[in-house]
Parts: structure tokens; C-alpha cells; sequence
């Protein structure tokens, strides 16, 4: 069962609305734009037969959640989230047998806030929070160091780490429901 919420906006993003809407309103208040770490990336998307290749499970179910590698040849695999995505990428040998990681073409995650696809090595990843994915605790990807803050705030997250953070130890500690 998926537990992604609809989250409020924080108040960073009711602070922006409001400036917008004055600016609008030739208030001359303007919002200040936040520098993304991320850029938007277009991979396929899961069919209703994929399944992750980690777990089993069909990804297609939690469209919130699907990471992607895309290799060159046009396969791309699908994952039910940004903890299965690292795994595999950690254990190539175990999942993705025949295939290395010098043919990985793109490799993107669902952005928590937006629900588009980020490009996984900008993306900024939390943990330790009360949110949960299809596989329980998970890696929340976030696009920028404005959204990483706001969720830590709103989702009681422990911390942030860049894509090259991620490591076995912390993956499995997930998996036994420790939240760092």
C-alpha cells in the first residue's frame, strides 16, 4: 500500500504563492526562485507488466514512486522506489545480469513535491521521516536544497544525502525499519 500523502504546502511555498500573487497584482513583491540541483529527465515509463527487479512488485501501481534505468540498446527497468533503485545499482551482478553500468543511458527518480522525474544523480534524498513508500521506510528524492529542508521540517527527516551517499549499510537499515 502506498503511504505518499498529498502533502500541504510548506510555508516556503505559501510565502512564494502570496509574493507571486502581489507581484501579480503589480505590488512589486517578488518571489525568489530556488536553484534547482535536479533537472527533469524523460525516461519511459513502467507498462502494467513490469515489475521491479529487486522485489517483485508491479511498478506501474505507485507512479509516485518509479525510478528508472534506461541502457542504451532502449530496455529500461523500473523500480517501485528510490531504495530498490540503489540496490540494484549497488548489485548490477545479481540484477541486472548480462548488463553493466557503462550502458546505462539515463537513470532518473520520481521528485517527492512535482511527481516528475529527476535526472537520480542531482537529486537530493532524505531519510528518516515519517513518510513511507510501497516497500515501508524509503529514500524521498527531492529536487533542491529549499524542498529538502521543507520536508526535514514537515516530515520530521533525519537528513539529506547526495546520490554518492548512498550506501549498502544504509539500505538495509531501511529495510529493518531503522530510520537512521
Amino acid at each position: 500500500m502506498c503511504n505518499h500523502q498529498n502533502p500541504r504546502p510548506s510555508r516556503r511555498r505559501m510565502l512564494s504563492l502570496m509574493a507571486a500573487s502581489t507581484a501579480a497584482l503589480g505590488l512589486g513583491v517578488r518571489p525568489r526562485l530556488a536553484q534547482a540541483a535536479a533537472t527533469p529527465i524523460d525516461l519511459p515509463k513502467p507498462g502494467p507488466k513490469d515489475t521491479c527487479p529487486v522485489c517483485g512488485m508491479f511498478v506501474a501501481k505507485y507512479p509516485e514512486w518509479v525510478a528508472t534505468v534506461l541502457y542504451a540498446d532502449g530496455h529500461a527497468d523500473h523500480f517501485d522506489g528510490s531504495k530498490d533503485f540503489f540496490k540494484y545499482l549497488h548489485d548490477m551482478e545479481k540484477y541486472a545480469q548480462g548488463r553493466t553500468a557503462d550502458q546505462i543511458t539515463g537513470m532518473g527518480v520520481t521528485e517527492y513535491y512535482s511527481l516528475k522525474m529527476i535526472e537520480a544523480h542531482g537529486a537530493i534524498y532524505a531519510i528518516g521521516s515519517d513518510v513511507l513508500g510501497p516497500m515501508g521506510h524509503e529514500l524521498i528524492p527531492l529536487m533542491n536544497e529549499a524542498d529538502a529542508s521543507d520536508f526535514l521540517k514537515d516530515h520530521k527527516g533525519k537528513r539529506t544525502l547526495a546520490f554518492d551517499e548512498v550506501k549498502d549499510d544504509l539500505l538495509t537499515r531501511l529495510d529493518n525499519g531503522q530510520t537512521d
